[in-house]
């Protein structure tokens, strides 16, 4: 596939899970491509075997109904059998957990629960480790063994109160002075001050079971489902049809979207190798992305 396929690629892998998919969507976030351009590349990476969009019906205990589409991704590429075989195993799926619509991701859907280490108990918490890779998000706050064993409980409570380790280090390295001379000080002042509200205890009804009871291929380009039109490749003929007719793409999205080089059958610059993430990344963080 040409360069900005494998740009697009890379951006909808940084996406996070729940974004809300589709051609318009990615337009307007990205600060270089528009509308149609990105309409042509995710067809093209859609061919390619890295994306489908699946429309769910899902049944609630409760006899309430309601369809939600979803856009799943993965990595590698995958054939048309597999995709099938994807859809199939849908059906009947018990989806309390998630079932919102929007990005989801193949990979971590097969992931299977890691056994719990027999010395499990001995592991550093979750507040203990967040404590020791701050240091790493600024060099400024090199906190020691003794800081985030001290640190810990008011950490935990953080955690506790809904806040997440990104967002722990970032109240602790955000507008720090040039010389941070007492790391452990300054960190237990940050986090007292800026502790966040306990959360409201709200009585919750039970959470009433949710399954799949009904699944169909969608395009991803118009939207149109496989009830009213033949859906082959994870497209419409008719998508299909003016994807293809963009002309050929040349060489192909790697697995691992990783830099390599083009092979662009001797057009100019195709021999530049470029690092697909950290020009997105620069883009995003000139749009304000990041």
């Amino acid at each position: 596939m040409s360069a900005r396929d494998r740009e697009i690629a890379v951006f909808v892998d940084h996406l996070e899970e729940g974004h809300a998919m589709g051609y318009k969507a990615i337009a307007a976030e990205h600060p270089r491509y528009g509308q149609q351009a990105v309409r042509t590349s995710l067809g093209r990476i859609v061919l390619a075997g890295h994306l489908r969009w699946i429309r769910e019906h899902i049944t609630v205990e409760d006899d309430s109904m309601r369809w939600v589409t979803r856009t799943y991704w993965s990595r590698t590429r995958r054939s048309e059998e597999w995709w099938a075989d994807f859809v199939r195993e849908r059906d009947g799926k018990d989806v309390t957990e998630d079932h919102m619509p929007g990005l989801a991701r193949v990979e971590n859907a097969e992931e299977q629960p890691a056994p719990e280490p027999e010395d499990a108990a001995e592991q550093p918490s979750t507040a203990y480790r967040t404590l020791a890779e701050v240091r790493s998000a600024d060099t400024r706050m090199p906190l020691s063994d003794g800081d985030c064993r001290s640190l810990e409980p008011l950490v935990a409570e953080w955690l506790t109160r809904g806040a997440t380790p990104d967002d722990i280090t970032k109240a602790l390295t955000a507008g720090l002075p040039p010389a941070v001379t007492n790391p452990g000080g300054l960190a237990r002042k940050r986090l007292e001050s800026k502790m966040p509200p306990k959360k409201a205890k709200i009585r919750q009804k039970a959470a009433r079971r949710a399954r799949v009871s009904r699944v169909i291929m969608v395009c991803g380009l118009c939207d149109a489902d496989e009830r009213t039109t033949k859906i082959s490749g994870g497209l419409c003929d008719e998508c299909r049809a003016l994807i293809e007719a963009e002309g050929p793409a040349y060489g192909h999205v790697p697995d691992t979207f990783l830099p390599a080089q083009r092979d662009a059958g001797g057009l100019p610059g195709a021999d530049e190798v470029i690092d697909v993430t950290e020009k997105v990344n620069a883009l995003r963080r000139a749009a304000g992305l990041l």
